[in-house]
Order: C-alpha cells, then structure tokens, then sequence
C-alpha cells in the first residue's frame, strides 16, 4: 500500500508542512458504540441478559448467545446477535470474551443476511466488537470487509451509520485502508456523506478522512464526486460540518485531481469567504487549502486573485494564528508575483 505522506513544500526558502493544521484529532471524535438505542425484548430473555450482566462471570451465556446465532431460528439469532450487542456495548473486557468465544464469524454473516433487521443487528455488534483494538484484526481478517460494504450499500440508515464507524475502526489498521478502498467503499462513504442524516454525515467524513491517508483511495474519492457534498458543507456554516469537511478536503489535496475538481465545484469563493468570516482554526485550514491549489498553478492563481482573495489574505496576516498568518504571506506573494507567460502556457493544460 502507498500512504500519502502529506510531506512539505518550500516557497522562497520557507519550508511549508501541507498540513500543518493545529489539531485536527478535536475535528473528529472517533465512532462510539452504537447509538441507536436498545431493542424491545420479550421479559424472560431481557430477564435473563440483565441476570447476565449482574454476573461475575457471564461466559457461559456468551457462549450460549454465539451458539444461537448460528440457529436456524431468525428470531433466536435476532436475540442472540441483540444482546450480544448490548454485552458488548460498554465493557472492552465483554468484547475480548466474546470474539474469543468465536462470535465474529457468524455475526459477519448475519450481516449479509436480506432481513434488513437481522443485518442491522450484526453490522452493530460487529461495531461494538471492533472498538477493541485487539479485535480489529480478527475482524478483518475474518472477512468482515465485504459485509460492512455491502451493509452500507444495501442497510437501513443505522446499519449504514454503524458500518460506516465499523470500516473506520478496520481503516486505523494501516494494511486495511487500500483494501477498503477497492471492496467500493468509498462512494458508498461519499453517497453518504452528500445524503445521510447529521450523524450519517460526520461518520462518513471521519471514515473517508481516514481512509485518504492512502493516494490511491485519494483519487477515489475525488472520482466519486466527493468535492461537491465537501464544498456544499463548508458553505454551510450552520452545518457543524465545516471543520469536517475542510479536513477531508486538506488531506485530499495533495492530488493534482483535488485541485482541479475543488475548483471545478466553485470552492475557491466558499474557502475564501471562511478566510473572511471562520473560527481561526477553519481560516487556517482554509488558507492551507488555497496556498496547495496556487502553489504551482498560475491559472488557479489568477483565479483567487480574481476573487478578491488579496484583502482577506491580508486581514488574515494581522489576526490570524501563527500558522495562518505566514501561510496568508505567502499566498500573498505569490498571487502578487510576475507572471511567466511561458510558465502560464505551460500550467494551463492542468486546469
């Protein structure tokens, strides 16, 4: 796998980090267990769950619960695969006992399942059972991947919520990132975040920011159509997506398709107005993201210029953090600098 080192650029003897944003881990909080609420059950088996937790030792009921949801019953692997949700939802060292019980084979199938409850159930247990590290590998590698894919293709909204959070959980494990991306994940991910509810959006962006560490899924996503749901959301201030989704768009554009396409989407007016009127840490983010797109394109730059970019840019030079100020600087020169018409000749081919 090639993972995109987000490496630096130099500009005048400066050396500039391409993403050197202060904090981007507080624009993403990682996928929790499930949130979708508990399930109905009947009194003597949610009697028999709540004497199970009261137990020191519940393993004898785990491995009951495992046993049945390889039943022939829908609705004892239904209850089984429910509890097994609710044992796993809070406790790492339920999650431990329950992959070691030999859980996870079985409830990656209910997750191929065509009863769209009994899917969502797996998909959710799988999530619960994936917030512990130890069980990330084994989930993978017991061919988890495909299932989740095709939960988020084919699931109800919580089911593609929670397969969303279960690929980011499997995408932390670096050689899991570029398989991901080819089982056709990512526009499923993009689709999401474009159409999904609030928490369908943030899960989509926190698991595409992860997955884009890697070029090649990079490219996906902009071949996805990503750039338009990522522009719409900065543009919306009243979103809470802003930051999301401008991080999204900095890892991102360290491909040549990135740039071209941000600007294709009109994002070059949405970055500038949230230079002009954005937290400090989104303008920092923001000019980041301009300084990549006119780096090495004098097209891109007459553009921003034509914008209006050069008073914000200077507005963000007296207030702005330390980062943004020196990043504002140099974009400022270089919108300002002669332009080569040999060099020009040479850039408009990438437009």
């Amino acid at each position: 796998m090639e993972k995109e080192n987000s490496g630096s650029f130099k500009y005048t003897g400066k050396s500039f980090s391409k993403l050197s944003v202060n904090d981007d881990s507080s624009a993403f909080s990682d996928c929790n267990s499930d949130r979708s609420g508990e399930f109905q059950t009947a009194s003597s088996q949610n009697r028999r769950f709540l004497l199970a937790c009261a137990a020191e030792n519940p393993d004898d009921l785990i491995r009951q619960l495992v046993s049945d949801l390889e039943s022939c019953s829908i609705d004892e692997q239904k209850q089984a695969a429910m509890e097994i949700r609710l044992l796993s939802k809070n406790k790492p060292e339920d999650r431990l006992k329950i992959a070691k019980a030999g859980a996870i084979k079985p409830l990656i199938s209910l997750i191929s399942s065509s009863d769209s409850q009994l899917q969502e159930y797996g998909v959710t247990a799988i999530l619960n059972l994936s917030l512990c590290d130890e069980n990330k590998e084994l989930i993978a590698s017991s061919g988890a991947i495909k299932p989740l894919v095709r939960a988020l293709r084919t699931g109800t909204s919580t089911a593609k919520e929670n397969a969303a959070c279960a690929l980011l959980r499997l995408s932390q494990m670096e050689e899991n990132k570029v398989a991901i991306g080819r089982s056709g994940a990512i526009p499923l991910l993009v689709n999401l975040l474009e159409t999904g509810a609030f928490r369908g959006k943030k899960d989509a962006a926190t698991a595409l920011y992860s997955l884009c560490s890697a070029k090649e899924n990079k490219i996906r996503a902009v071949q996805a159509g990503i750039m338009k749901p990522l522009v719409e959301l900065m543009a919306d201030f009243g979103s809470n997506m802003v930051d999301k989704s401008a991080f999204v768009l900095s890892l991102l554009i360290t491909v040549p398709e990135a740039k071209t396409a941000v600007v294709e989407e009109a994002g070059i007016p949405v970055l500038l107005e949230i230079i002009e009127v954005g937290s400090q840490r989104q303008k920092e983010i923001a000019v980041s993201i301009l300084l990549q797109i006119c780096e090495d394109n004098l097209v891109f730059r007459a553009m921003v210029a034509r914008e209006g970019a050069i008073p914000a840019l200077v507005a963000l030079t007296q207030s702005g953090t330390n980062r943004a100020r020196q990043k504002a600087e140099t974009l400022i020169d270089l919108l300002r600098q002669p332009r080569s018409s040999n060099a020009a000749a040479a850039r408009t081919s990438d437009v």
